[in-house]
C-alpha cells in the first residue's frame, strides 16, 4: 500500500500541476496586478512583485504583458481590481483544504467554491478552521543531479529541507529566502523547474481508498475554478 500511496500522491500533484499550467498566465497576471497595487510598482522595492515578475519571466511571459499588469495594479491603466480571498474547508476523510483566490467578485467566488465542496463530499468551513494546520514555505523544484552538490548549495542558501521524489528535488526554505535559494542552486548548475510560495501542511493525515477518489475530484474541481490561485491539502492518499 505504501507504493500505491506514493503513486497516488505523485499522480495528484502531476494533475494539479497540469491544471495550474493551463491557467498559469492568467494567475501570474493577477498576482502581478495585486502585488503592484499592494506595494511599490518597482520590483526592486516590492518582494512580492519581484517574485511574481520572476515567475512570469520564467514562464516566458512577454515583457510588455508584465509591464501592463504592473501599470494596471498601480493605477496607471484602467482594469479590474482583484481582492485576495481565502476559503477553508474539509474534504472526504476529514482532509483539511485551503483555497486561495484572487477575484473581482467575492459573491461569485464563494458560490463556486461552496458548490465544489458540496458536490464532491466536502464542506466549507469558517475562517480559521484549518489555516492553523498550514505554514508559509518557499519551494524550489529542481532536476535531480549530484546529491551532495545540491545539498551543499541548498544548505548554504538557507534551505530547511530537501524532499526527493519522481526524479526531482523540492527544496524547502523560509518565504524570505526563496529567491536567494533559487539563485544559489542555479549558480551551482542545477535547472530550476519551478519556484513558488506555498502553504505547507504541518501534519499529513492518511485518506483511505474509498475517500481518495472523492477528495481528488474535489481538489481538481477547485483547481479548475477561474478565481482560484492555489489549493492546499494535508492528505496522504492510501
Amino acid at each position: 500500500m505504501a507504493g500505491h500511496s506514493k503513486w497516488a500522491n505523485i499522480q495528484y500533484r502531476k494533475k494539479a500541476q497540469d491544471a495550474r499550467r493551463g491557467k498559469l498566465f492568467t494567475r501570474l497576471i493577477r498576482e502581478i496586478t495585486v502585488a503592484s497595487r499592494c506595494g511599490s510598482p518597482n520590483p526592486d522595492d516590492n518582494p512580492r512583485l519581484r517574485l511574481a515578475v520572476d515567475r512570469a519571466t520564467a514562464a516566458n511571459m512577454g515583457k510588455d504583458t508584465i509591464t501592463r499588469a504592473i501599470r494596471r495594479g498601480s493605477g496607471e491603466l484602467e482594469g479590474q481590481v482583484y481582492d485576495t480571498v481565502r476559503y477553508e474547508g474539509y474534504g472526504a476523510g476529514g482532509a483539511a483544504i485551503l483555497v486561495e483566490c484572487l477575484t473581482d467578485n467575492r459573491n461569485r467566488s464563494v458560490a463556486e467554491v461552496r458548490y465544489a465542496f458540496g458536490k464532491h463530499g466536502g464542506s466549507l468551513g469558517e475562517a480559521g478552521s484549518v489555516s492553523y494546520l498550514f505554514a508559509p514555505c518557499g519551494v524550489v523544484t529542481v532536476n535531480d543531479g549530484d546529491e551532495d552538490k545540491l545539498m551543499e548549495a541548498a544548505i548554504e542558501a538557507g534551505a530547511d529541507d530537501i524532499v526527493a521524489e519522481n526524479g526531482v528535488a523540492r527544496l524547502l526554505t523560509g518565504p524570505e529566502d526563496l529567491l536567494k535559494l533559487k539563485e544559489a542552486v542555479e549558480a551551482a548548475g542545477f535547472s530550476v523547474q519551478e519556484f513558488e510560495l506555498e502553504m505547507r501542511a504541518q501534519n499529513k493525515i492518511e485518506i483511505n481508498e474509498d475517500d481518495s477518489g472523492k477528495l481528488m475530484q474535489l481538489l481538481d474541481a477547485l483547481e479548475n475554478l477561474d478565481d482560484v490561485q492555489n489549493v492546499y491539502c494535508n492528505a496522504e492518499f492510501a
